[in-house]
């Protein structure tokens, strides 16, 4: 069986990968502190300089950066080159605010591209593989990542986007392409679409699954895997350090996701001091673009909870798999909540689709939850609700009420899925 070969960085022992980062480490803080004057202003007003750095250590002596800079000095304020080098732009949604803006020179645009290459691969691409992008094309980086890093590897690139999931399941079956790029609450939606037309899921071409843009749990993995008869693999990026790929979960190990070290230099630190922790501890995930031009970012602060782990299918340290954000906690009655608890829970119940939603409202002065979830297809069990209502007491110590409603009531997204529905007053 024919395969791609490793880049020899990803196989390179620890002292040459540590090397290579300290050396694009100085050159990332000098860029940015010569040319992005907010950075400049937040390295002098903490006392350091861009010479400071002696050791990949040091770096905990430089400020964070977080959503907010980029918004405070928007739209193109962070950029460190002119516009003239500048030969693409992609912007977040902004639905809490600005968007945040990011923008890449035609070297961003390659490194981007070879790091999608190299994610697509370690999920276990062969060549002469058709690949059907589900993720959205426009300002979004999802479907414009995959599909520039599928084209980099070679592969058959079939640029399908999010929507039309009629289309989409016609073409899936048409086209036969054996690897789909997609959110995976978008993939459960299509798998509904393909038993709505007849079709067996188990039966289809896919062989592969890349799934992010969204915490998923591994309970949802096995939904996935086993409904359709496919790797479900992890891929991790967000737009602000470059977009998807900078992590991957190799198909061989399947056990976190490989950080791409010799472009993406992680830390975890604790989100409330802003301490670095040692690797092996779960806090907030940190990274400090290495290579970038166009914008580059210091010690970038994602909201993302993991914790780093050692290499196994490559050098590279793991982080293991995110299921949390810091900004997607939910204090419910002084319980802390996340969406993906209450999804674990969800599916380790059969006769419930994974299909939920959570709303948020005031009962007097506190505080509650409600959880509306849709039976699968063809199933009833009147005790379904009062097993998911004793669990999520009993596993993550909240009261919550639990209504099972009518099967494809519940919103089907074509992106990333709206999991918390806030009800309160301001």
């Amino acid at each position: 069986m024919k395969t791609f070969p490793l880049d020899p960085i990803e196989k390179a022992s620890i002292d040459e990968l540590r090397a290579l980062q300290l050396e694009r480490l100085k050159w990332s803080l000098s860029h940015a502190y010569v040319h992005v004057p907010h950075y400049k202003a937040r390295f002098d007003a903490a006392g350091v300089k861009p010479e400071d750095l002696r050791s990949l250590a040091d770096l905990a002596k430089f400020p964070l950066t977080s959503k907010a800079d980029l918004r405070q000095t928007y739209p193109f304020g962070m950029f460190a080159v002119p516009m003239d080098r500048v030969v693409r732009i992609h912007a977040s949604s902004g639905t809490t605010g600005k968007p945040t803006v990011v923008g890449y020179t035609q070297k961003d645009i390659d490194t981007w591209s070879d790091c999608m290459a190299r994610s697509i691969r370690a999920a276990g691409a062969r060549p002469g593989d058709k690949v059907h992008v589900a993720y959205g094309y426009g300002l979004f980086t999802g479907g414009l990542g995959a599909h520039y890093g599928s084209e980099r590897l070679g592969l058959v690139t079939i640029p399908l986007s999010g929507g039309m999931t009629e289309r989409q399941v016609q073409l899936i079956h048409d086209f036969q392409p054996e690897i789909i790029m997609v959110t995976p609450s978008y993939m459960l939606a299509l798998a509904d679409e393909m038993d709505r037309q007849g079709l067996d899921p188990r039966k289809c071409s896919l062989r592969i699954g890349i799934f992010g843009a969204e915490p998923w749990t591994h309970e949802m993995r096995k939904n996935i895997e086993s409904r359709l008869a496919l790797d479900a693999i992890d891929i991790y990026g967000l737009s602000e350090v470059m977009g998807p790929g900078v992590a991957q979960e190799c198909i061989e190990t399947k056990d976190g996701l490989t950080i791409w070290e010799d472009h993406f230099y992680p830390e975890v630190i604790d989100p409330a001091t802003g301490e670095v922790l040692p690797d092996g501890e779960q806090g907030e995930l940190v990274f400090t673009s290495l290579t970038k031009e166009a914008l580059p970012v210091i010690r970038y602060r994602t909201r993302d909870l993991t914790r780093l782990l050692p290499g196994t299918a490559r050098t590279m340290r793991r982080m293991e798999k995110i299921t949390g954000r810091s900004d997607d906690m939910m204090i419910i009655r002084g319980v802390n909540v996340f969406p993906t608890q209450i999804e674990e829970l969800i599916l380790k119940q059969p006769e419930l689709s994974p299909h939920y939603v959570l709303e948020l409202t005031k009962d007097g002065p506190l505080d509650h939850m409600t959880v509306l979830v849709e039976l699968q297809p063809g199933g009833a069990d009147e005790l379904a609700a009062a097993r998911l209502q004793h669990n999520i007491k009993s596993y993550i110590g909240v009261s919550a009420d639990v209504k099972i409603v009518p099967i494809s009531s519940i919103e089907r997204s074509i992106g990333k899925a709206k999991r918390v529905i806030d009800r309160r007053k301001p």
